[in-house]
C-alpha cells in the first residue's frame, strides 16, 4: 500500500499551495532583510558605515553574513520552483514547506544558523515580526 507522499509524487500542486509559497517566499525576503540589517548595524558598530555595494561585497564574502545564506538559498530554491516551466509537484512543494519549518527554528542552545537566529530574534524586534508572518504562512492549511 502506498503512504500520502507516494501518492503525491508528481501530481500539481493545487493553486493554494502555491499562492502559500509565494506568501513564504515574500515573508522570507523581508526576514532576511530584518536579518541583514541587524547584521549590518553589528557590523558597522566595529568597522564604520558601509555603502550598498560594500554591503553586497560582505554578504557574499565576509563570514559574518555567512550564516543568511541558509535563508537566501531557500529564496531562491523556491523561486526557482515556482517560475519552472513544468508545474510544481505537491509533494516538492509540501518539501520547501518543510525546509522552511525547519531552518526558521531558532535555538539558545544550538549551533549555526539557530543560534545566530535566536540571537538576531532578541536583537531586533523587526525580525521577530517577519519571524511571525513566515510561521503564520507555515502554519496556514491549503
Amino acid at each position: 500500500m502506498k503512504n500520502m507522499s507516494e501518492i503525491m509524487r508528481g501530481v500539481p500542486a493545487p493553486e493554494a499551495l502555491l499562492q502559500r509559497l509565494r506568501g513564504l517566499s515574500r515573508g522570507l525576503l523581508n526576514l532576511h532583510k530584518a536579518l541583514l540589517e541587524t547584521e549590518r548595524a553589528a557590523y558597522e558598530q566595529v568597522h564604520g558605515r558601509v555603502s550598498g555595494g560594500e554591503l553586497l561585497q560582505l554578504v557574499i564574502n565576509h563570514e559574518q553574513f555567512t550564516w543568511l545564506r541558509s535563508i537566501s538559498e531557500l529564496i531562491v530554491r523556491i523561486d526557482e520552483m515556482l517560475d519552472a516551466d513544468e508545474p510544481l509537484a505537491a509533494d516538492e512543494a509540501e518539501s520547501l514547506l518543510a525546509q522552511a519549518r525547519t531552518l526558521l527554528t531558532p535555538s539558545e542552545t544550538g549551533s549555526g544558523f539557530e543560534r545566530r537566529y535566536f540571537v538576531a530574534l532578541q536583537r531586533e524586534p523587526a525580525a521577530v515580526l517577519a519571524h511571525r508572518e513566515v510561521r503564520l504562512t507555515l502554519s496556514a492549511s491549503v
